[in-house]
């Protein structure tokens, strides 16, 4: 198969906005772009990460099947979770063959969730695996309770169970802040940046720009202000945060590089720390245990030219 033709068939997905990665030219050769997308001149603005994942089977040994793969066992959802921050799961195709094939993975939820893509077309070479964000839609009618998420091919089948639950019983391993409510000083409206994706507990730059990251609409204006409102006072001592970190937009380069974490206590706003000079991905500030029910990103400086600021997920402890 030639390589134009390949790059049709995995663009024929039709899933995606932006550009459509990490296409195969023949079954034994490593993955590369079957479509390149220039570096931008300045920032990242409106040049979503690649969502479609083409890799090796995370499998050994072949099993002679097509079969469906999911990114977790089990998803647990809050209910009414706001629509512009939907919850995900990866779902997509294991070819366990020994000819590369082209595939159907059918998508089917109980009601009333929704799944966002019914049906994942795609070329699929051997003993490599593909894999799609399939973003799961809750009403907010939707009953607490447990809704199987089924993916199958041919005659196989995966369950993924998909529980809904109030926001206080929802397992957030002690961080706090995840999936409550966040305002924003300003949003970016070149993409897809909502400040709701900031506490929807993914931690990758690889959805950037594409809804998983927050960047603020006023280029070299400071500050700008992130706000997540906790829902009732805690005991704070820690807030870690995420800023964009990618190869292709690295964090000494996009990142953010000065803010402080300040926390709301007796309904007035106090810094707890300060972080100057970053050019990492993330940084973890401590600071002596204090009671609030909001914490505050005030943010003052990034590292890229254009400077904006650009948060992919804050957590409190």
């Amino acid at each position: 198969m030639n390589r134009h033709r390949l790059a049709a068939g995995i663009l024929a997905l039709g899933l995606l906005s932006g550009p459509v990665v990490a296409a195969v030219a023949d079954a034994g050769e490593p993955p590369e772009p079957a479509v390149r997308t220039p570096e931008p001149a300045l920032a990242p603005q409106s040049q979503p990460e690649p969502q479609v994942r083409l890799r090796p089977s995370r499998e050994r040994g072949r099993t002679g099947r097509i079969t469906p793969v999911a990114g977790a066992e089990r998803l647990q959802v809050p209910a009414g979770v706001d629509p512009a921050c939907a919850p995900w799961i990866e779902a997509g195709l294991r070819n366990g063959g020994g000819k590369a094939v082209y595939a159907d993975l059918f998508a089917e939820i109980k009601p009333p969730l929704t799944a966002s893509r019914p049906m994942i077309s795609s070329y699929l070479p051997a003993g490599y695996e593909l894999g799609v964000k399939l973003l799961i839609g809750i009403p907010p009618e939707a009953p607490l309770g447990e809704y199987p998420l089924t993916l199958r091919t041919g005659s196989e089948s995966l369950t993924v169970p998909i529980t809904v639950v109030d926001l206080a019983g929802l397992d957030n391993g002690g961080n706090v802040a995840l999936r409550r409510t966040v305002t924003a000083s300003s949003a970016h409206t070149g993409g897809n940046y909502p400040a709701c994706s900031v506490v929807d507990g993914d931690r990758s730059s690889d959805g950037w720009a594409g809804g998983n990251g927050w960047n603020d609409a006023t280029s070299r204006t400071w500050p700008d202000t992130l706000d997540i409102t906790l829902g009732q006072e805690r005991t704070l001592s820690r807030v870690d945060l995420y800023t964009i970190d990618t190869a292709r937009y690295p964090a000494s380069t996009y990142g953010l590089r000065d803010w402080d974490v300040q926390v709301r206590t007796g309904g007035q706003w106090q810094t707890v720390a300060e972080v100057r000079g970053n050019t990492s991905g993330v940084v973890r500030s401590d600071f002596a245990p204090v009671s609030a029910d909001a914490v505050r990103i005030l943010t003052r400086a990034s590292n890229g030219a254009n400077d904006f600021s650009r948060v992919i997920e804050v957590e409190a402890y």
